[in-house]
């Protein structure tokens, strides 16, 4: 019998696959770099062939040779949406979350979980820009396309496209306002139902394809955050802080969602001061300057704001950019390299600062992601919040949860609800006295200095978006 499952994840910059056996031991992991193409402001796209096609296959044929693959699911960011010509091919780029055609949804409510409308201005931009293409996919639909033949999704991914998709199929009227009909959108699969079989001639041929999943949900589900009290940073492109809540309630500026845990809520949401800041900010300094970073002295940092496209939870505002306070002739590319990373966990502590309006009550953090990698990150996680950083064992965790609801969709798992048996802590993370001490000071400033951007009023370009959108 098939035991091994493959589970992938389309992420900002690559393609992760890992093939897992039944214990959640990784066999084999695969990850296959794809480009971000921000050729003008403010837009953020992906060339859907290489990073939703080409990707997905390659990462797939890296590990199907673990052994026989009884099912392969895809997890992705969201939202994506690219247009498609009839072969599953792209017909236009792939726009993913933050592009300004997005822009048209800001007067909606961003303060609510999904994308509240931004997956629907990207439909309306690309019924204008390929007019008349075979079908307009997210990353999931189109990798399942290249797997087996149809274009699906699950009815998880299609709820973050609300309103577009109301919770039951797709709005006929909302997508033809935007030029599109709904045989053009994905066809529909609920729950772990497959979509079709990995095809002839393609790396793990016969295998079960699943509908796909939402890749922050998939690496909820084996990460082991599942304590109220926990609180699970996912450590990607995207920063996403989620407190653990015993019962149901609201926090100012954050998102409240049902955990994949019965009975337990999550208070938090995504922002941009992830490795797409660290990234940028690397870039923009040097490689000598992370050789110095362990040398720094905790009393003397300049404060970053890391908003490098805006803000999305607690912020919600498009048009904020980042800026350093406190630069004097002393400090070195490595203080200001060392001070992004305390911005990246400035922004986690916001969150689980808000979340305790709601009743979270911190203990630990458990870091899950590629950012684990990173010893610095994970050191200013703990340093910053002051707590305990357990340390996800697979990095890979959207992949890893993915290959887990795999193994439903092949019969080898009745439900999700078991995946915590997945989750293995690789090493603790504890905070450091000092650090703790005098990020504390500085975090003061950041939390002024974020509420006097969060005041300002919105960028013309924003506040003529807004007016168009609610008009």
């Amino acid at each position: 019998m098939r035991e091994v499952t493959v589970g992938i994840d389309i992420g900002t910059t690559s393609v992760k696959a890992v093939a897992a056996a039944g214990d959640g031991t990784v066999l084999a992991r695969a990850r296959v770099p794809h480009d971000v193409r921000t050729s003008q402001p403010g837009s953020f796209e992906h060339d859907v062939d290489q990073a939703w096609r080409a990707g997905v296959l390659d990462a797939l044929d890296r590990v199907a040779g673990a052994g026989e693959v009884a099912a392969v699911n895809v997890a992705a960011m969201v939202p994506s949406l690219g247009a498609v010509r009839p072969d599953g091919t792209a017909a236009g780029p792939g726009l993913i979350y933050g592009d300004h055609r997005g822009d048209a949804a800001a007067g909606r409510d961003a303060t609510q979980p999904g994308d509240s409308g931004e997956l629907l201005a990207f439909l309306a931009w690309h019924t204008g820009a390929s007019a008349g293409a075979a079908g307009y996919w997210p990353a999931q639909a189109v990798a399942n396309h290249a797997l087996c033949g149809l274009g699906a999704i699950d009815t998880a991914t299609a709820m973050t496209a609300y309103p577009l998709f109301d919770g039951v199929g797709w709005d006929a009227r909302l997508a033809a306002e935007a030029g599109a009909s709904p045989d053009q959108l994905p066809a529909l699969v609920r729950g772990t139902e497959a979509v079709g079989r990995v095809g002839d001639g393609l790396p793990a041929a016969g295998a079960l394809v699943g509908g796909g999943t939402i890749d922050a949900l998939a690496e909820q589900l084996v990460a082991g955050a599942d304590e109220p009290g926990d609180v699970l940073v996912l450590c990607g492109t995207t920063l996403i802080t989620w407190g653990v809540l015993p019962e149901v309630a609201e926090a100012p500026g954050l998102w409240t969602i049902p955990h994949t845990a019965a009975g337990l809520w999550l208070a938090g949401g995504p922002s941009n001061a992830g490795g797409l800041f660290l990234e940028a900010a690397r870039r923009w300094l040097s490689l000598a300057a992370a050789a110095g970073v362990d040398a720094i002295a905790p009393e003397d940092l300049p404060v970053w704001l890391p908003y490098v496209r805006g803000e999305r939870t607690p912020l919600h505002r498009r048009d904020l950019r980042a800026s350093v306070e406190g630069l004097g002739l002393h400090h070195t590319p490595a203080h200001v390299l060392r001070a992004a990373y305390e911005a990246s966990g400035f922004v986690a502590r916001h969150h689980i600062d808000l979340a305790r309006e709601a009743g979270l009550a911190p203990r630990r953090v458990v870091a899950t992601g590629g950012g684990t990698r990173d010893p610095l990150w994970m050191g200013a996680l703990a340093d910053c919040t002051g707590l305990p950083v357990h340390v996800a064992a697979v990095p890979e965790g959207a992949a890893l949860g993915s290959a887990y609801i795999a193994r439903c969709v092949a019969g080898l798992e009745p439900s999700t609800a078991d995946a915590a048996r997945w989750a293995r802590t690789s090493r603790v993370v504890e905070p450091d006295p000092a650090w703790v001490a005098a990020a504390d000071a500085r975090y003061d400033v950041f939390r002024v200095r974020t509420a006097a951007a969060a005041a300002r009023p919105l960028s013309t370009a924003d506040r003529l978006a807004h007016d168009a959108s609610t008009s």
